[in-house]
């Protein structure tokens, strides 16, 4: 019996396997179906501005990927290898920090490996900011492109409806008195609705630009503020040691 069961039980699994495959497959066309349609009803312009949503999707995945992996505008670990440099552990410091990932990380490594080989402020704060700069160049690169299409999807929505309202116009200009309301109606919701995609479009971008800009920010935010913890203890040593001073009078000479 237990034999003759399998056979049946393997048979069962295919037949559901091949129904779910079948209803996929028709829930894959309909939906397929549904975005011709309302391309082919949109005209040209919903379709620039559904070309443009694939553009951005794409975008927001890679820099959305990008910024959690690498950890921009966190900055954890830039914050721990400080806070132990300044407890003079620079040995932990730089372990702390690994391998650097974020701008802030690879500025602060660069900053104490400078400390450690006695670079004057000036020359830690120049190469420190170059190395900075091309690193937030390289994170905003795709934040432009989001931030152009948030601007331009509303305004070529807005285009497609000005089309579609001077179409539906001139049709009611031909038709003289045998005006058809509904056809007119019609023509004018049509033209609306690419203004609307144009928005579908333009919204969530701009959140999403929004965000992205504030990790951006708060990357260089970060490198400032650390690189800056880094070097005034230095600055106060090279005061201490210039001027013959106790460790840790710096700061009450200067007052």
């Amino acid at each position: 019996m237990a034999s003759s069961a399998f056979p049946v039980d393997e048979l069962l699994l295919k037949m559901l396997s091949w129904a779910h495959s079948r209803k996929v497959e028709g829930m894959i066309s309909e939906l397929t179906h549904q975005i011709a349609s309302f391309l082919q009803l949109g005209g040209p312009v919903v379709t620039v501005i559904a070309g443009l949503s694939v553009i951005a999707l794409a975008l927001i995945l890679v820099k959305a990927f990008e910024f959690l992996v690498l950890g921009v505008g966190s900055s954890r670990r830039a914050k721990a290898g400080v806070k132990l440099w300044l407890a003079h552990r620079p040995g932990d410091a730089l372990a702390a920090i690994g391998v650097p990932k974020s701008a802030a990380d690879k500025a602060v490594l660069t900053a104490c490996k400078l400390l450690e080989s006695r670079n004057t402020k000036s020359e830690i704060e120049e190469r420190v900011g170059v190395q900075a700069a091309g690193d937030l160049h390289h994170f905003a690169k795709g934040v432009r492109a989001l931030e152009a299409i948030a601007q331009v999807a509303p305004l070529i929505g807005l285009f497609g409806t000005v089309l579609g309202m001077i179409e539906a116009f001139q049709a009611l200009q031909s038709a003289g008195s045998n005006v058809d309301p509904s056809a007119l109606a019609g023509g004018i919701w049509v033209a609306l609705m690419t203004t609307a995609a144009g928005l579908a479009v333009a919204m969530p971008v701009s959140l999403v630009v929004t965000w992205l800009e504030g990790r951006l920010e708060a990357e260089r935010v970060a490198i400032e503020t650390l690189t800056s913890a880094l070097l005034l203890p230095s600055i106060d040593r090279g005061i201490e040691q210039s001027e013959g001073l106790p460790a840790g009078a710096a700061l009450s000479h200067a007052r």
